[in-house]
């Protein structure tokens, strides 16, 4: 199954929908014009130019439609679900359409508005949603047949291993167990193992592994997210058999009756809807804030260079989302060659930092070039703080978890910073880390809001460092 192939045919049929469902409309408005539509009311509704519309209304449905998360993950829409979305997106349309243009009609009757309304909702929607349902009943056919399918590897040999593979070879129709990867090379002529965790990533791309369960007999904390760790950056979905602790805290999922609980690491915790309206909002704010902030830019680059020798913007590697290094880029606030001893963790008091870049610091300004991060999507506006790997492996050692927020991208601003600030010491990365963590269980608008009204008056307040 191609995820890709599957969202175009969605965007393409609902574009489909929205133009046929436009010319229905068009064909119904032309009907009563100057006629008795029912019984006493007799309707006077202006002549429209319906070009510009014809163009516009399809885009527009594809932009409500995008927010409403339907194209996020395609493959996993059930009839329920793909009901409600498919309702409420096409009644968010038909009302922003009566707003754009039918209040403009000349009022004869408001009882015309309302029947204008109610049939393009119910137009698009009737033509939306069977397209929709045919595509979704196509999909579960082909997961069915197997024609489509999750190619599924568990992670050990041992008898919980052999438990969850039966399991999905009799209860789950949408995956294919592919085989067994060991640990070590004691079971390597075993039958049904694949490979061997150490040389995992050509075993990945030779069966086209595209969900790992982790169903290890006995296994430490330490050894659990050592392996999580290493198959993020794969982008695969990745779950794991729960202890006595996943199960209390809530975070087993059932997926079908007969099939043992699991813990999945890579689902978002943030509705499919919240994340596409996160992702518009990262675009179009950090787009603005390049723009508007330019001015301010220069002025910065200016102080930076009389202030002391050196580049205007600072390029350093961080690790993001998946566990994917990328170049985090800031406004330089230390000498040049300041770490040339190796990375050491800043301070208020930091020696190595320029007068200026005290400034920045002190306001957070230095981050503000991140926003082109932002704009190129390795970034969000608000996430986890992205650390470098030299202290990611530090922390690693005293918290292992810290894979778990490479499920997400990493933001301009987080809880951590705005309850600690700078991170100095081990200890309070740790800190951060468990803020961190925290966020993505309990992502979504509201939080996000929250977060930004804190960091603005973090800013305004000096409390950067």
């Amino acid at each position: 199954m191609n995820r890709m192939t599957l969202r175009l045919a969605y965007l393409f049929f609902d574009m489909l929908a929205a133009v046929i469902a436009w010319l229905f409309f068009v064909y119904f408005r032309q009907v009563i014009n100057n006629v008795g539509l029912f019984e006493g009311i007799h309707i006077l509704v202006p002549k429209y130019d319906y070009t510009k519309s014809f163009v516009l209304f399809p885009f527009c449905c594809l932009f409500v439609h995008y927010l409403s998360g339907v194209y996020l993950y395609p493959e996993r829409h059930y009839q329920v679900r793909l009901f409600i979305t498919t309702f409420v997106a096409c009644a968010i349309i038909a009302v922003a359409i009566f707003f754009a243009l039918l209040l403009d009609d000349i009022v004869v009757s408001y009882e015309y508005y309302y029947y204008s309304l109610l049939a393009l909702f119910l137009i698009l929607f009737v033509f939306t949603y069977t397209f929709r349902v045919i595509i979704c009943f196509g999909v579960r056919r082909n997961y069915k047949t197997k024609r489509w399918t999750t190619r599924t590897a568990i992670i050990g040999t041992g008898k919980n291993a052999k438990k969850i593979a039966y399991e999905l070879e009799k209860k789950l129709k949408e995956n294919t167990f592919v085989g067994y990867i060991s640990e070590d090379n004691k079971n390597l002529q075993q039958e049904e193992v694949i490979g061997r965790i150490s040389q995992i990533e050509p075993v990945i791309k030779k069966e086209n592994i595209q969900e790992i369960i982790i169903a290890l007999d006995d296994s430490d904390e330490q050894r659990l997210f050592s392996i999580i760790s290493s198959l993020y950056k794969y982008n695969i979905s990745i779950r794991f058999t729960p202890g006595l602790y996943e199960i209390l805290i809530g975070s087993v999922k059932m997926t079908e009756l007969g099939m043992s609980p699991l813990v999945s690491i890579t689902n978002p915790t943030m509705k499919d809807w919240q994340a596409c309206v996160k992702r518009l909002f990262d675009i179009v704010a950090s787009f603005l804030s390049l723009v508007i902030l330019s001015p301010l830019f220069l002025f910065f680059a200016i102080r930076i260079k009389a202030d002391s020798k050196g580049s205007v913007f600072f390029k350093q590697e961080r690790i993001g989302q998946f566990g994917r290094p990328f170049d985090i880029v800031k406004f330089r606030t230390m000498y040049t060659n300041a770490e040339n001893l190796g990375p050491q963790l800043s301070s208020p008091h930091d020696s190595r930092v320029t007068p200026f870049g005290r400034f920045l610091r002190k306001y957070r300004f230095d981050e503000l070039p991140q926003f082109w991060n932002i704009l190129k999507g390795e970034m969000s506006i608000v996430g986890p703080r992205p650390e470098r790997d030299f202290y990611i492996k530090k922390i690693t050692e005293v918290a292992p978890y810290y894979c778990l927020i490479y499920k997400i991208r990493p933001g301009l601003t987080s809880w951590g910073p705005i309850r600690i600030g700078y991170s100095d010491t081990l200890e309070k990365m740790v800190e951060r880390l468990n803020y961190d963590v925290i966020y993505m269980e309990d992502m979504s608008l509201k939080t996000d809001l929250k977060i930004l009204l804190y960091t603005v008056d973090v800013i305004f307040r000096g409390k950067g460092v």
